[in-house]
C-alpha cells in the first residue's frame, strides 16, 4: 500500500474480504490476550493492603465543552454556567455541612483552591472531581476570554511527591484532599 495507491482511487479501495489475523499478530507467550498481566496481579495485594483514608481523594475530569484549555478563549464555549466545580457526593457534602453552589476551599499537601461545590451522586462518597485545564487567572495569561472565566488549577493541586509505585509515573489522581467551606479555615 502506498500514499500513491490511495490517491489514485478517489472513493475508496476495495481490500477483499476480512481475514482472521489475530492469532498471527499476538506477540504474547501464552497466546491469549492478557487483560492482567501478571505485573498488574502481583500489585493488587499492594493496592488492597494500603492504608485508607477517612478523607476523600481528589481526582480530575473533563468536559466535552472544554477539551483541555484551548476552547476557554472562545466566547460561545464559555457561555452558561461554571463548569469550574468542585462535584461531590451528597453524603460528604452533609458530613461537611456544604449546600450545592456553595464556595469551599480544597486543599492537598501542597496548595489550596477554592471553587463552587456541585453535589452529584455521578462521583463516589469519599472521592471529589475537579475538570482540568482552568487556571487561567495567572499573571501573564493572554487570553482574554478565557482569563474571565480563569477557574482553579487542579495542578495547583497535584502533588509532586506523589509517585505511582509500579509504573514510576506521577500519580496525578487519587490525591489526599481536605473540603471545608470557604469560610472555614483549614487547620
Amino acid at each position: 500500500m502506498s500514499l500513491k495507491k490511495v490517491a489514485a482511487h478517489e472513493h475508496g479501495l476495495d481490500l477483499g474480504p476480512l481475514e482472521p489475523a489475530l492469532q498471527q499478530r499476538l506477540k504474547t507467550k501464552s497466546g491469549r490476550i492478557e487483560l492482567c498481566p501478571r505485573l498488574l496481579a502481583e500489585d493488587v495485594a499492594r493496592l488492597e493492603a494500603a492504608p485508607t483514608s477517612a478523607g476523600l481523594v481528589l481526582i480530575n475530569r473533563r468536559h466535552t465543552r472544554d477539551c483541555n484549555s484551548w476552547l476557554h478563549n472562545v466566547p460561545k464555549l464559555v457561555s452558561g454556567a461554571d463548569r469550574c466545580t468542585l462535584l461531590m457526593h451528597p453524603a460528604d457534602a452533609a458530613t461537611r455541612n456544604l449546600d450545592d453552589g456553595a464556595r469551599v476551599t480544597v486543599r492537598s499537601r501542597v496548595g489550596e483552591v477554592t471553587v463552587p461545590v456541585q453535589l452529584s451522586d455521578e462521583v463516589m462518597p469519599g472521592v471529589v472531581s475537579l475538570p482540568h485545564g482552568y487556571g487561567h487567572g495567572r499573571e501573564g495569561v493572554r487570553l482574554q476570554v478565557a482569563a474571565e472565566h480563569a477557574g482553579a488549577s487542579v495542578n495547583d493541586l497535584s502533588d509532586d511527591l506523589r509517585v505511582d509505585a509500579l509504573s514510576g509515573n506521577a500519580a496525578l489522581s487519587g490525591v489526599p484532599v481536605e473540603v471545608v467551606a470557604a469560610s472555614a479555615r483549614l487547620v
